[in-house]
């Protein structure tokens, strides 16, 4: 009788172990590994950290050295958001330092828009936020993009 109770622990063992090999890969092709297009300098250090948030964050990056100028024209959006990199994500324009949370909220809603930027390269935002920056942290907004070119702000971040 020993017996039986051992080989049925050892049957629901065995298919309790099937069942999370059979989970692994729905897990690596769930939503949370996102295809994201970033175009960059070569050269330009703060886009590669960018890069590496988005990475963390469940984004799968594939990085263009070829400079961005061309292509946010081409993406149709205004000099006036421009930063060092710009993304293309989901049918959305991404532009500069615009952090992970706010890219999967884009996502999640889908408003009619171009996409997300924010302008320059202000510290504290993802990328810019390393060692070298001593801390500090800059207010800064998100802004979402509209097709005509207007925005808003979607979402602000306060300085330290």
């Amino acid at each position: 009788m020993h017996t039986i109770f051992s080989t049925r622990r050892r049957a629901l063992q065995g298919l309790s172990m099937l069942g999370a090999a059979l989970a692994v890969p729905v897990l690596a092709q769930s939503p949370l590994t996102t295809p994201l297009e970033v175009w960059k300098d070569a050269s330009c250090g703060c886009c590669q950290d960018w890069i590496v948030h988005m990475q963390a964050n469940g984004f799968q990056v594939t990085a263009h050295d070829s400079g961005n100028n061309a292509v946010r024209a081409r993406l149709g959006l205004d000099r006036r958001y421009a930063s060092c990199h710009t993304a293309l994500v989901g049918g959305y324009v991404v532009e500069g330092h615009v952090p992970a949370r706010e890219v999967r909220r884009l996502l999640r809603e889908k408003p009619q828009a171009l996409g997300l930027a924010v302008p320059g390269m202000p510290i504290g935002s993802p990328g810019m936020d390393g060692p070298a920056y001593g801390g500090r942290q800059d207010a800064y907004d998100v802004l979402l993009v509209r097709r005509g070119g207007d925005s808003r702000v979607y979402q602000s971040y306060k300085g330290a």
